[in-house]
């Protein structure tokens, strides 16, 4: 079974809907009540689809496989997908959903070295990738980068001072 919800761009929350997807040897089923269509693949993200005689245009404009959520235009129009499966729905009913969201608390030394530069402070809003600080070990530079996007509650180390490796670097809000 999958869960689909499906939020036009530029409607109000009222006009999002929900469609449970099943798949079985008698085909497929969306709500509960059987679904045919014809589809046909046009190039790698665009299709041509007919249901109940109404052809559509769809086109996968953007897909993150990972956090299951993808863009789509359909006839001109843009709507966002969100899908969850039965893994996602059971961790959901065990209130285990959240589990695989990154939430940084801190950045810990990797290892013992001297801090040539701090590019951050407090309060600052930092993004996933954002290099926060330059750690020199073994005479070569590391740069240490956020680990998922947050805010910067303190900055425990200055330019020039030595760290031991696990030492509290950041701590995040």
């Amino acid at each position: 079974m999958l869960k689909i919800t499906v939020t036009p761009a530029q409607a109000s929350k009222e006009a999002t809907k929900t469609y449970e997807v099943l798949t079985d040897q008698e085909g497929l089923k969306l709500n509960g009540e059987e679904f045919s269509w014809d589809l046909l693949q046009l190039q790698d993200n665009s299709y041509h689809i007919i249901h109940n005689n109404k052809t559509f245009q769809v086109e996968i404009l953007k897909a993150d496989y990972l956090a299951k959520t993808f863009t789509l235009q359909v006839n001109g129009h843009l709507y966002t997908v969100n899908s969850e499966d039965k893994m996602d729905l059971l961790l959901k009913r065990l209130g285990m959903d959240n589990v695989n969201q990154n939430k940084v608390n801190d950045v810990k030394a990797p290892m013992p070295g001297l801090i040539l530069s701090v590019n951050v402070n407090e309060g600052d809003e930092v993004k996933k990738g954002d290099i926060l600080m330059i750690l020199e070990a073994m005479k070569m530079e590391n740069a240490l980068k956020c680990p998922a996007d947050g805010k910067v509650k303190a900055v425990k180390v200055k330019q020039g001072q030595n760290v031991e490796k696990n030492q509290l670097l950041i701590l995040f809000e």
